[in-house]
């Protein structure tokens, strides 16, 4: 918590903070007041916000850079890879934006080109939507920018890209069908490190017929598949190891 304080760079409401730790809101103000308490974060008001006190400005988030994440997360992404058939894209938010770590072609002879280190829109690709969804600095560097149109199905009103988020953030994972490429569909899982905090999303991309069903909803065996993925992902960076 006081690292998303910290690495955040500036105050945030209790909703924001539980929802990018994936805490109860009640267990966040807990965690919150008593850090209040002993003189580690401060309680802004009338704002209601939380602020990192000054003291404690030098921590933040643990620092994986994008080719520590490829290197823990690529066994579990390649072997993602091989048991869907489909491309496999691991993505961290890095210069304020959605950057692909790892990428792992599909297994056909088709001509592909490798994504590592390209940028995928926030808002209309299945990764970007997770970080949107847990890490707080995503959705800010949204501000003040156009939502761009990139397919007839890309969500460009803000309003329905925040009631998409909050949607993800309850089911845990994120899926996008034909909104960055027509033709294409995506589905996409957080990754935590110990802290709880998300440094990373993994997910399959292919044919929308190949991820999504009949009605263009993604298949249940794959959406498994990738959120039992981004926690094996986890564990690899310490979440859910006692301490």
């Amino acid at each position: 918590m006081l690292r998303l304080l910290a690495a955040d760079g500036g105050p945030l409401g209790l909703v924001q903070i539980a929802e990018a730790l994936g805490l109860a809101r009640g267990t966040a103000h807990g965690l919150l007041r008593t850090l209040e308490e002993v003189g580690f974060v401060e309680h802004e008001r009338p704002s209601g916000r939380y602020a990192l006190a000054p003291d404690l400005l030098h921590l933040g988030y643990p620092d994986f850079d994008l080719n520590e994440i490829r290197s823990m997360a690529m066994n579990w992404a390649d072997s993602l890879a091989a048991r869907t058939g489909e491309s496999v894209r691991v993505v961290a938010f890095a210069g304020g934006e959605a950057v692909v770590a790892h990428h792992v072609f599909r297994a056909d002879p088709s001509r592909q080109v490798l994504e590592t280190g390209s940028v995928l829109p926030l808002h209309a690709s299945a990764p970007g939507k997770v970080l949107l969804a847990f890490v707080p600095g995503a959705t800010r560097s949204l501000a003040g920018h156009d939502l761009d149109s990139l397919t007839y199905r890309t969500l460009t009103d803000r309003r329905l890209l925040e009631r998409a988020v909050a949607e993800i953030r309850d089911r845990g994972w994120a899926a996008e069908v034909e909104e960055m490429t027509p033709g294409r569909a995506g589905i996409a899982a957080p990754v935590r490190d110990r802290g709880g905090n998300v440094v990373a999303a993994v997910g399959v991309v292919g044919a929308a017929e190949d991820v999504c069903d009949a009605r263009a909803r993604p298949r249940q065996a794959l959406v498994t598949q990738v959120v039992r993925t981004g926690w094996r992902i986890s564990r690899e960076f310490g979440h859910g190891h006692h301490r």
